[in-house]
């Protein structure tokens, strides 16, 4: 098996833009707003050329602060993103949003980098910001999805508790179906990576194991967590 992953030249890194471009043309004809879908794209790019670089000084550092500086600023920017589809509410409830990702996302984080992996040392920043970054963005789609539906439910007249159980199952139903179609219908990203850079397929499906727990695990927490928070008195959501 070859141990060298294939280096990807800008120009045929471009051709992967195509279905992308595709897509924002059926919002042009349409009639639908595409400046949305284009600024997202044009931001993934800007973002990750940059994150490119900066992880390479990341890791060169080997620095826990910068780590722990770059595990906040995950926390933050996820938390704030989050509540992106309720804009009246947003500042209000934000910080619930932050608590929710922040202590269900950590936990899990906790557990996986220092439980299963034992992590020497703790910090490594090779493992851990990469595991963060799934674990907070998963955390994140599910607060958003489990907000809009509370939202949602809650301005058709359902009490909280009703609208708190379908907000929680349908935050839940991507990370649920990847779970279904996991080696059946789709090969997540660190399983495809790891086994186009040449690991033993055995070994990356353990990680892929840890991983599919891990984002399940904050997911729920986290969007349960946001769901309880916003419960008694707060009706920001619920107007």
């Amino acid at each position: 098996m070859n141990n060298g992953i294939q280096l990807i030249p800008f120009l045929n890194l471009a051709l992967a833009f195509i279905p992308a471009i595709v897509v924002v043309i059926i919002f042009l004809k349409w009639s639908l707003d595409f400046r949305e879908s284009l600024h997202a794209i044009t931001r993934m790019l800007a973002q990750l050329l940059l994150v490119g670089y900066f992880l390479a000084f990341i890791f060169d550092s080997d620095s826990a602060l910068i780590v722990l500086g770059v595990l906040t600023v995950m926390v933050f920017a996820s938390s704030w993103i989050a509540l992106r589809t309720i804009k009246l509410e947003r500042k209000n409830l934000f910080f619930k949003a932050f608590f929710a990702i922040f202590l269900g996302g950590s936990l899990t984080l906790l557990l996986v980098s220092q439980g299963v992996l034992n992590l020497n040392p703790w910090y490594s920043p090779r493992y851990l910001i990469p595991l963060a970054g799934m674990i907070f963005s998963q955390a994140m789609n599910s607060v958003s999805l489990a907000a809009e539906r509370m939202r949602a439910e809650s301005g058709r007249g359902l009490d909280y508790e009703k609208a708190r159980g379908i907000a929680l199952r349908a935050s839940l139903i991507p990370i649920t179906n990847s779970l279904f179609a996991v080696g059946l219908v789709s090969l997540p990203g660190m399983m495809t990576g790891q086994i186009l850079s040449g690991i033993s397929p055995l070994i990356a499906v353990r990680y892929q194991i840890m991983v599919m727990c891990m984002v399940y695990g904050a997911s729920g927490m986290a969007s349960a967590l946001f769901l309880t928070l916003i419960k008694p008195r707060d009706k920001e959501i619920q107007t």
